[in-house]
């Protein structure tokens, strides 16, 4: 599919892959229509159709969802559940009647069964439940596989579903209470490094490996199965490079120019030990690779943060 000529509308352009979207369409010169919440409630069904009717996209780049971090997910599960279900089943349901021709769909990794083996493949998808505590989120937004399927079945709607991995970059969250892995780690380091601090503890022993991918690089992955896969099977989307927490601490202290002690707790529990995701459908039906080494793409979102620290409305 040539995206250059396409109405293309973005729902969930204001959050942090939608940002890295706009930005590459809008490099390559291709018109779009970015959509957050404050243009319409994806939850209320006249303002799906008030979307469509006024937009008409002929490409459907679904990026909207009602996320947060553990804490928020423990605290108001029903709500997660009960908005990304309406969410997606509201939007899916009218891209059909509208005539969209393609949609493309974004879940996360959480949805994968908590027991799934690593590197996680596709097929692990259906074969137990969940991390609990984000359960009824990631469940909800694991029926967009279902949705997807059933549509394509019934009335041979064009929809993908994309599966990104450990996402970090700017554009993120820095919240401390409420965000990954490594947006927390870089704004905790950054700070450490401007206040002076003379040391930093870090849980457990750093062994730990994980699989992470540059978000520039995740959403390029996204736009490269916009223009050539049509299947609703669903694809990893991720570096497939998994690194250990220590590297991942080590490089940003350098890059950060922290020049305290790192001590590590190792009373504290490492977690799972190794937690990355299966490529090979990327590698394979998509032919992309993440290029952005986990270097490049620390020091980009370090850069990012020290410019936008005073400002973004994330911290």
């Amino acid at each position: 599919m040539d995206l250059q000529d396409k109405s293309i509308v973005i729902t969930g352009a204001t959050g942090f892959l939608g940002g890295h979207l706009q930005d590459i369409l809008r490099e390559r010169g291709i018109s779009f229509t970015a959509l957050g919440s404050q243009d319409y409630d994806l939850t209320v069904q006249t303002q799906v159709e008030d979307l469509f009717k006024d937009h008409k996209p002929q490409v459907l780049f679904h990026f909207a969802g009602y996320s947060g971090g553990i804490k928020t997910n423990k605290e108001r599960p029903a709500e997660f559940y009960q908005r990304n279900i309406l969410m997606n089943s509201l939007t899916l349901d009218a891209a059909y009647r509208h005539g969209v021709e393609k949609m493309v769909c974004l879940m996360g990794g959480c949805s994968y069964p908590s027991t799934a083996p690593s590197p996680i493949p596709e097929t692990e998808m259906w074969n137990g439940y969940p991390q609990f505590e984000s359960a009824p989120y990631s469940t909800a937004k694991k029926m967009l596989l279902v949705a997807s399927e059933a549509y394509r079945r019934q009335y041979g709607f064009n929809s993908i579903v994309m599966i990104p991995g450990n996402v970090y970059g700017p554009y993120d969250n820095f919240n401390l209470n409420d965000s990954h892995v490594i947006p927390a780690l870089v704004r905790k380091i950054y700070e450490a490094t401007r206040d002076n601090q003379p040391s930093l503890t870090m849980w457990g022993s750093g062994k730990p490996l994980r699989d992470f991918i540059y978000a520039r690089d995740a959403v390029e992955g996204v736009v490269r199965a916009t223009e050539i896969y049509d299947s609703s099977e669903p694809i990893n989307i991720s570096s497939g490079q998994p690194v250990t927490i220590r590297e991942l601490v080590e490089t940003t202290v350098e890059l950060t120019g922290f020049s305290g002690d790192v001590i590590w707790d190792t009373e504290k529990p490492d977690g799972q030990m190794l937690k990355g995701f299966d490529v090979t459908r990327m590698h394979e039906l998509l032919n992309y690779s993440a290029q952005t080494s986990l270097r490049d793409g620390l020091k980009l979102t370090i850069d990012w943060l020290r410019e936008h620290y005073d400002t973004t409305a994330r911290l």
